[in-house]
């Protein structure tokens, strides 16, 4: 009991030191629960609401196909269910402003791709429509309200029967613009009104559990042999379910990556100090050995003080991360995400992991040094260490040098230079945070440059995607335009020994001076017509180099899920939606037809540019229209969605970088009592003995720094390698502003510590210090 007194007086009397620890320790696990909480609700809800709503397996388009032929495919062998409906897009006008709505028809009795209702109804009736919760709110429509829409020529009112949300548009677009994209239902019997048709253009297949899609792909191509056969997406390849997936695989990663990087440094961090503090307790320790307490309770007692800071720290970061972390991952994925109910709640397990790993590190240290201590009889753990035999330093033997320093810095320097393990443990713990702040900045900094190069790749004025079936060789172009560029994008398979990845290659001529690729040093690179180019992603995670052969299989039915190999020609950084590239004249020596689907162009003038974009938007087989706006938009989008976390990591990599500077540097008067009381006693000013110890302090922070430099570049290359995949490549270069920012920080810490200790110098009993030995 006397022991758990004197533990808590320890604390009190070192309540800044205390306080710093658990800074320390609530920071990794801050992470820890957010991190883990997001990863693992996203995933559990997205498999639940898949599952739930089920998300069609594969979709099939046709120009047109009956109700009778959508029956005769439910005996194909590996279907579960399959359904039929008639999709069009439809344009609505708010002022100057426009935008689209995607419209599905609804089966009667609708099993796949099942809309999860808000508020009303599923249409049942001709007039009546479902529209999408986000889209109701960017534009104040309710339940009951009329909704007037534009398609096949013709002016429409409908009814908005109910608001919901559909799983097979968790994501719409890249930066899920609700304002001028929604999605729509209507009941079957409205079909006729609009377009006068009572059939369908799009099958949704349920699979059987287990079966292949790709099989089940060539039976039903096979099948629409005698029918207007379009094209077919599986659900893997689907934008929505992709981009959710990557996510969940991201969010994985960074659960994983940033909480153990900050308990490697928190356990660092505490193996320091906890070793300091029972050394510069030694005193005490011969106390409590001389009144008969035996070994054992001496080292649980200090083995306690870890324990208490890793229970109160891991509390503090849990109940941070409810508070901070939860509502700000809650907002970002609703910006992200159409997910209706979605909810991110900690697991209070998530608590253990941050309690036992600090406990455990802690417990570690007090034992390491203790045990050696334990060891002594109580006289000799008493008494102070015997003084370290002073031998000339190096700088004392150079002439002239020596005589010419100040008292104050040869104080500095003998302190430093004879006391080399504390002085190395001090600069360790702020090379360590150092570290840390450039692995932060380093990696927000590269973010910013993901976002950065969208702007750098992709230089046209518009890109004009066509509906399915529609070529843009065959489309017309209007005047105006200076230059021009097809493209087409087939999902394909990268192979790779036994390892296949999905993956998307992007045909264009090699003159296509509107889309840009880039090596790793930042030099433009050039298609040719003997080779593709391969994103670095792909080349780091396969060790792909500069004319080797990959192997790439056509998913699509229609290209007969032929392989080919192909020569790497060269590698080309691509941070967002890393894609392969190859020429029209390359596809087809491998025996493929070049169908263009899609068209990059750059108007004359800004003037010109009106006229064609409004050229386009009246063009009917055209699917999409983007622009250098929706270009900026989708990169800033790609940062606020990340950054935050980033931020964070930031704001952390402060924290513990001050926690762990404070910490050391008490500890470095604590055990300098003696020393800093004879100078008070000799009348040294209290301005000149804190001068001493903020020179001491600055000369090791800069030791720290000069140590950390080169450290930082392999943590940096650490975390940016583990957090990328061949989906997602982060840079990985350090440059010098990052770099600067980053070591006057450190110093911007040590000088904030330096000045907060202040009080606990003057606070220093000159007569209780000097005969402390006694």
């Amino acid at each position: 009991m006397k022991l758990l007194i004197k533990l808590f007086r320890d604390i009190k009397q070192s309540a800044g030191q205390f306080m710093a620890f658990v800074l320390v320790v609530a920071v990794g696990a801050f992470f820890y629960a957010g991190l883990v909480t997001l990863s693992d609700n996203l995933s559990a809800y997205t498999k639940g609401y898949f599952k739930e709503h089920n998300l069609s397996d594969l979709n099939v388009y046709y120009s047109q196909i009956s109700k009778q032929d959508v029956a005769g495919f439910s005996e194909i062998k590996g279907i579960n269910k399959i359904e039929g409906r008639y999709t069009f897009d439809a344009a609505q006008s708010f002022g100057e402003d426009k935008a689209t709505l995607q419209i599905h028809s609804i089966p009667a009795n609708n099993e796949i791709n099942t809309p999860a209702i808000i508020e009303g109804s599923i249409p049942s009736i001709q007039g009546e429509i479902l529209l999408d919760s986000h889209y109701a709110k960017e534009h104040q429509y309710r339940v009951g309200d009329p909704i007037p829409v534009s398609a096949n020529g013709r002016d429409f009112t409908f009814t908005i029967s109910g608001l919901g949300e559909n799983v097979e548009h968790t994501k719409k677009n890249e930066i899920q613009d609700h304002k001028t994209y929604g999605v729509a239902y209507i009941a079957e019997e409205s079909l006729t009104e609009i377009l006068d048709v009572s059939s369908y253009n799009e099958i949704m297949i349920d699979a059987q559990e287990g079966y292949d899609i790709d099989s089940l792909g060539k039976s039903i191509e096979e099948q629409s042999k005698q029918l207007p056969y379009l094209s077919q997406v599986s659900k893997e390849r689907t934008f929505s379910y992709a981009q959710i997936k990557a996510t969940i695989h991201n969010n994985g990663l960074m659960s994983k990556v940033i909480p153990f990087v900050l308990f490697l440094i928190e356990a660092i961090i505490l193996f320091l100090a906890m070793s300091r503090i029972i050394d510069s307790q030694r005193n005490q320790v011969g106390i409590m050995k001389a009144l008969g307490v035996h070994n054992r309770s001496i080292m649980l007692h200090y083995m306690g003080y870890p324990v208490l800071v890793s229970i109160i720290g891991s509390i503090l970061g849990f109940v941070i991360a409810e508070f901070v972390f939860v509502p700000l991952v809650t907002a970002s994925n609703a910006k992200a995400y159409s997910l209706p109910g979605i909810q991110f709640t900690l697991s209070w397990l998530s608590i253990i992991p941050p309690i036992l790993f600090s406990s455990v590190f802690g417990m570690l240290s007090c034992y390491l040094s203790g045990r050696a201590l334990l060891k002594e009889r109580a006289a000799q753990a008493m008494r102070p260490k015997p003084p370290k035999k002073t031998k000339k330093l190096f700088i004392e033997r150079v002439p002239g040098i020596w005589s010419a320093i100040s008292y104050s810095y040869k104080l500095i320097l003998r302190n430093i230079f004879l006391n080399k393990q504390k002085a190395l443990a001090s600069s360790v713990g702020v090379a360590v945070s150092t570290v840390l702040i450039i692995t932060a900045f380093g990696t927000q900094t590269s973010l910013q440059k993901v976002a950065d190069q969208v702007e750098d790749v992709y230089t046209y004025d518009l890109r004009v995607d066509y509906k399915i079936g529609a070529s843009s060789d065959t489309a017309e172009v209007p005047s105006g335009i200076k230059n021009r560029y097809s493209l087409s994008t087939f999902p394909v398979e990268f192979i790779h020994e036994d390892e296949k990845e999905n993956a998307t290659l992007v045909v264009t001529e090699k003159e296509n001076n509107l889309i840009h690729f880039f090596d790793d040093k930042e030099n433009r690179i050039a298609l040719a017509d003997n080779g593709v180019l391969v994103p670095q992603s792909y080349a780091d995670n396969y060790r792909i180099r500069e004319g080797d052969t990959i192997q790439l299989k056509f998913t699509s039915p229609e290209l007969k899920n032929k392989t080919v190999d192909m020569k790497v020609l060269k590698i080309t950084t691509q941070y967002s939606n890393p894609s392969f590239y190859v020429t029209p004249d390359y596809l087809e020596s491998f025996g493929l037809e070049y169908s263009p689907t899609s068209l990059v162009v750059e108007a004359n003038s800004s003037t010109d540019l009106i006229s064609v974009r409004s050229f386009f938007e009246q063009d009917q087989y055209v699917d999409t229209i983007s622009d250098k706006n929706y270009l900026k938009k989708t990169a800033q989008y790609i940062l606020k969605q990340n950054s935050f976390i980033f931020i964070m990591f930031i704001v952390s990599a402060v924290v513990l970088s001050f926690g762990a500077i404070y910490t050391i540097s008490s500890i470095n008067i604590y055990e300098r009592n003696r020393e800093l009381a004879t100078l008070k006693v000799l009348g040294y000013q209290k301005y000149k003995i804190n001068r001493l110890i903020f020179t001491e302090n600055l000369i090791l922070t800069a030791f720290a720094v000069i140590a950390a430099l080169p450290i930082s570049g392999y943590v940096y290359s650490f975390v940016v390698q583990a957090l990328s995949s061949t989906h997602q490549q982060i840079p990985d270069k350090l440059n010098i502003f990052v770099l600067a920012v980053s070591v006057s920080l450190a110093f911007m810490l040590t000088i904030l510590s330096s000045l907060l200790l202040r009080r606990k110098v003057t606070k220093i009993n000159m007569i209780e210090s000097l005969k402390s030995v006694e």
